[in-house]
């Protein structure tokens, strides 16, 4: 046994890592029930999206596919599900994370301003997979000890364990979150209103958010656009 195991161990027997566990468990399943009944009922996903926002042209294209927009409805209440149970919340955890790594990359891709909630999801599904670690390792190319084998567990970490872990957490939490704020020099933002927010500083901003909303282009040509006119812009100033 590796000292990493040993530290594996010693967190399952923990109460607090246990409750963090339950804890993701029941936000992964919120993030999934309430999408996947409006999708069932056949309404459109974030209605209050516009049309022309990246990803809106995304939600209007999946909302048009019928039946397959109700499939995905249905996956997700029962993966939500799932993830509530405890004795299936690993086969829950097992059918979310593939789902949400793709709407993480969907969401970068579409500069959306949800990436930080998103990407909160996929930190809590790794955690709820590496926490099941013992029942999955046995699909894993790892090399397994044998039980004989296993030499005497060291010190107990105790308290350390707790404040190294959960002050990773909040570190980690913040890298993202400012992270992501500083990530993308424009994006389209969620209306129309929010993306002209900037325009008085950068007139370029201007010509992004037109092109975006009032043009309906792709995110590609807005944006090659906006640092096109944004370094005509810098030229004129010289």
């Amino acid at each position: 046994m590796t000292r990493i195991e040993e530290i594996y161990h010693e967190a399952k027997s923990d109460k607090w890592f246990k409750r963090f566990a339950v804890f993701c468990r029941i936000a992964m399943a919120a993030s999934f029930l309430p999408t996947g009944i409006v999708k069932i009922m056949g309404e459109r996903f974030a209605e209050g999206l516009p049309s022309n926002n990246p990803l809106g042209h995304y939600f209007d294209a999946l909302y048009i596919t019928g039946y397959y927009y109700t499939f995905i409805g249905i996956s997700q209440v029962i993966i939500a599900i799932l993830l509530l149970i405890p004795r299936t919340s690993l086969l829950g955890a097992l059918m979310y994370f593939p789902i949400i790594i793709n709407i993480c990359v969907l969401t970068y891709a579409t500069r959306f301003n949800g990436t930080r909630l998103v990407t909160m999801m996929v930190l809590a599904c790794l955690y709820l997979l590496i926490w099941d670690y013992d029942r999955i390792k046995h699909i894993l190319a790892f090399k397994q000890h044998p039980k004989t084998c296993l030499p005497e567990i060291k010190k107990p970490l105790g308290k350390r364990l707790r404040i190294i872990f959960f002050g990773g957490c909040i570190a980690v939490l913040a890298i993202i979150i400012i992270g992501t704020f500083y990530l993308y020099e424009i994006t389209p933002g969620n209306s129309e209103e929010e993306c002209r927010n900037g325009c008085a500083a950068r007139p370029a901003a201007c010509e992004f958010c037109d092109c975006i909303y009032s043009e309906g282009k792709p995110l590609d040509s807005c944006l090659a656009a906006y640092n096109k006119a944004k370094n005509i812009r810098k030229s004129d100033a010289k």
